[in-house]
């Protein structure tokens, strides 16, 4: 497989999705599973609402980079290994963006922004509220497989002498 350089700034912004994503989706799933003191689930859930939607934006640079670098077509010659790594790849993007989109829409409360920015709640039907809570669930499980599956494939790679990390790194 062909490694190629990404730029400084994609760089950053797969390491802030890494960080932010494995965040959320850690810390949402253990307030979700576990019983945890009320003023605990409250502060994740308030950090999480905040981080994630100060985190939209930057999602949306990486996604404008990630079209502008890569075709959504996979070239005809491509293995089928690199076929299988674009398709991932989209995936994830796609699944982010559904996650993120659904996260606002089922708000049952205007979004607190670090209580620095107040976003209104966009739907106050209860319908759509439960509707997207359900999607934004489902989008999380999804998620969760998909980046299980991205760290075994870096792990892969790793092991078997294909340094994708250093392609990552930001010393390169």
């Amino acid at each position: 497989m062909k490694t190629s350089s990404y730029t400084a700034a994609q760089k950053f912004l797969h390491w802030l999705s890494a960080v932010i994503i494995i965040w959320a989706l850690g810390s949402g799933f253990y307030v979700s599973l576990f019983e945890v003191a009320l003023p605990i689930k409250q502060w994740i859930a308030f950090f999480n609402v905040s981080l994630t939607t100060v985190f939209i934006p930057f999602f949306l640079v990486r996604l404008a980079l990630a079209f502008q670098r890569r075709p959504v077509s996979v070239p005809c010659n491509a293995s089928k290994v690199e076929r299988l790594a674009a398709l991932v790849h989209g995936a994830m993007y796609g699944v982010v963006s559904v996650v993120l989109v659904t996260g606002v829409l089922m708000m049952d409360r205007p979004i607190t922004v670090f209580d620095l920015v107040f976003i209104p709640q966009p739907l106050d039907d209860p319908y759509w509220l439960q509707l997207f809570l359900s999607l934004h669930i489902w989008a999380c499980l999804l998620l969760a497989g998909l980046l299980v599956l991205h760290v075994a494939a870096v792990l892969k790679h790793e092991v078997t002498g294909q340094r994708v990390l250093l392609n990552m790194g930001f010393g390169r």
